[in-house]
């Protein structure tokens, strides 16, 4: 486990822990890592911003803030199984580790025979998967970030013909689809909206902020397939 991940499963241990929290002894054996190692981690967590306390004497061990817990929660077995279904199909690079910690929380709320009822509904379920190529991970959080900040990219991009050619783009949308994930931005280089699929990027980065036109931003048709935004409610 690298460390990005791991600090962010030290704050899911510390919330599934609660009021009792965890010794940092605890934390290493739980993480294969040493005292010292958990402790760097805490140090960084609680620098980032993540309410994380230490508590003295006997009893004492670290515990993370209530307000970043959530209380029990109502969901019945059925709902809760529904939910982790949905959740299981977020196994695109940018939210799988999301799609985990959300559904950790959601789980660490519920009383436990609801859950172990969910459990056994939701093995009653089956996936069918389409393997498609996969962008590289930190490639493509530069890309998820660009587009949720309104930022623009210089990308390398290997065209169907394998040409390469390097494009600073405008992004709009990341779309996630049966074939791949692919990037709509607007293309300095053909002064048009171009799709991208995503795992030809060879390299991104963000550019300075500059004056840009507002252009209108069409929804995507990718692969012949219409898109739709997420159900929100």
């Amino acid at each position: 486990m690298n460390r990005i991940d791991r600090l962010y499963a030290l704050v899911e241990e510390l919330r599934a822990a609660g009021p009792r929290g965890r010794t940092a002894r605890q934390l290493a054996e739980h993480f294969e890592v040493s005292v010292r190692t958990v402790e760097r981690d805490l140090s960084a967590l609680g620098q980032a911003g993540v309410p994380v306390s230490g508590r003295q004497g006997r009893r004492g061990g670290y515990v993370l803030d209530r307000s970043m817990s959530l209380p029990p929660l109502n969901f019945t077995p059925q709902e809760l199984a529904v939910v982790a279904v949905a959740l299981s199909r977020s196994e695109h690079v940018l939210w799988a580790r999301d799609a985990r910690s959300a559904l950790n929380k959601i789980v660490a709320a519920m009383p436990e025979r609801a859950v172990g009822e969910a459990r056994s509904t939701a093995a009653t379920v089956r996936l069918l998967v389409q393997p498609v190529p996969g962008p590289d991970a930190e490639i493509a959080e530069v890309i998820w970030r660009a587009v949720r900040e309104n930022e623009v990219l210089r990308i390398r991009y290997i065209d169907a013909g394998a040409v390469e050619t390097t494009r600073e783009v405008e992004p709009q949308h990341v779309v996630v689809g049966p074939n791949g994930s692919y990037l709509t931005a607007w293309c300095h280089l053909r002064r048009d909206d171009r799709v991208f699929r995503m795992d030809r990027i060879t390299a991104a980065e963000r550019m300075p902020p500059w004056p840009r036109p507002e252009r209108p931003t069409r929804e995507p048709f990718v692969d012949g397939l219409i898109t739709k935004t997420p159900v929100w409610s």
